[in-house]
């Protein structure tokens, strides 16, 4: 379980952290962020986590901003030492809200509600909650990518695969294309229809038309052998490899 911790401050910060690491010492702490602004950035730029607990009031903010600002396709638990903001945290893909001070066994029973619905909604419940959250979104059908000093227009539905590397992000077309979008990986994630691409790890977003394969890679992770052939492995997560083989129908 991989997870994102939102709150300016560090003592909360790290008194949540140690919380969460003994309520469940398999899951990972990816990103610890102080600000709308810093969570904004990673959002924008990283694969989103499996659950984010959210501070609301920020040192430069309300965390509502941050869901305006950026794709946050995961469920929140929302912390805080206010009531009043109950409505607008459960619009927000809260499901669950915390009054502080925070003790350990509330925490526990966040994590254990979390469980309990992804138990319910099977291994792809990260993507059956996107779905839900942007179900009125429309999908993009095309993309405007750079060419030279000029752009041109690439369909969708001609499109393999995106890949982030160094900072910037590139489309495969089917018929071996490649060029430069000017959008982060996360945004353009949110604007494509969810059976039809698939985020592999922060770095790759796969239609599934391009996989012609995919075998074990150790420690429970796949990897993916795509068309146009790639210039280094594809590797989906032991985290996502549940969630990739129902994509694909395995």
């Amino acid at each position: 379980m991989r997870l994102v911790i939102v709150e300016d401050e560090p003592l909360a910060r790290e008194k949540l952290a140690a919380f969460l690491t003994a309520a469940a010492p398999d899951a990972e702490i990816v990103a610890k962020l102080g600000s709308v602004s810093e969570a904004v950035a990673w959002f924008q730029s990283n694969a989103a986590p499996d659950l984010l607990f959210c501070d609301i009031l920020l040192s430069d903010g309300m965390s509502f901003e941050i869901f305006r600002a950026a794709p946050v396709p995961c469920p929140v638990v929302f912390t805080t030492a206010f009531d009043e903001y109950l409505l607008e945290a459960f619009q927000s893909n809260g499901i669950d809200y915390l009054l502080k001070p925070i003790r350990q066994s509330q925490v526990a029973a966040a994590l254990g509600k979390y469980r309990a619905l992804a138990e319910h909604f099977a291994a792809d419940y990260q993507t059956r909650l996107r779905n839900v959250t942007h179900h009125n979104a429309k999908r993009r059908d095309r993309f405007l990518v750079r060419k030279g000093v000029g752009y041109h227009v690439i369909r969708t539905g001609e499109i393999a695969y995106f890949h982030a590397e160094d900072k910037l992000v590139f489309l495969m077309t089917r018929s071996g294309q490649r060029y430069l979008v000017d959008m982060p990986l996360a945004a353009i994630e949110a604007e494509l229809e969810r059976g039809e691409f698939f985020r592999a790890n922060r770095a790759w977003l796969v239609h599934v038309d391009a996989v012609e394969r995919l075998a074990p890679c150790g420690k429970g992770k796949l990897m993916l052998e795509l068309t146009p052939s790639t210039r280094e492995p594809v590797v989906v997560s032991q985290e996502r490899a549940a969630a990739c083989r129902s994509w694909l129908g395995a």
